[in-house]
């Protein structure tokens, strides 16, 4: 009985926290966002490099049969830069995928302490 006697008292505190976990989840969805966005950005790169990589193999085999000795090391040269560009995109977006943080982490850890508080208040006019 006691229970609904306090509801209203704490309505206005539910209230603000639902508010507060509604900005919490606003800012970890914003978050989530721009890791997506940073890990669809460094993909992209890596995928580029691979595929100027394999071009460039198709262009070593062509220069290769060919009659001029400064071709290979030309298309040698470019072939290396694109797989180093996409060497350094898949490291970026392995550092990227390991330092990012769980989906919802913020608002989940805020709702374990105040249910754990909730459970404290409850217990206490239970007695």
């Amino acid at each position: 009985m006691r229970l609904l006697w306090l509801l209203p008292k704490a309505a206005p505190a539910l209230l603000r926290h639902m508010a507060a976990y509604a900005e919490l989840a606003g800012q970890d969805l914003e978050q989530a966002q721009r890791d997506l966005s940073a890990q669809l950005m460094a993909a992209a790169v890596f995928v580029l490099g691979i595929v100027f990589l394999v071009f460039c193999v198709f262009l070593l085999v062509v220069a290769l049969t060919w009659d001029t000795p400064y071709r290979v090391i030309a298309i040698l040269s470019m072939g290396g830069a694109f797989a180093m560009l996409a060497i350094i995109a898949a490291v970026y977006r392995s550092k990227l995928a390991s330092r990012q943080a769980p989906f919802l982490d913020t608002l989940r850890r805020e709702w374990h302490e105040d249910r754990v508080l909730l459970e404290r208040i409850l217990a206490s006019e239970e007695e």
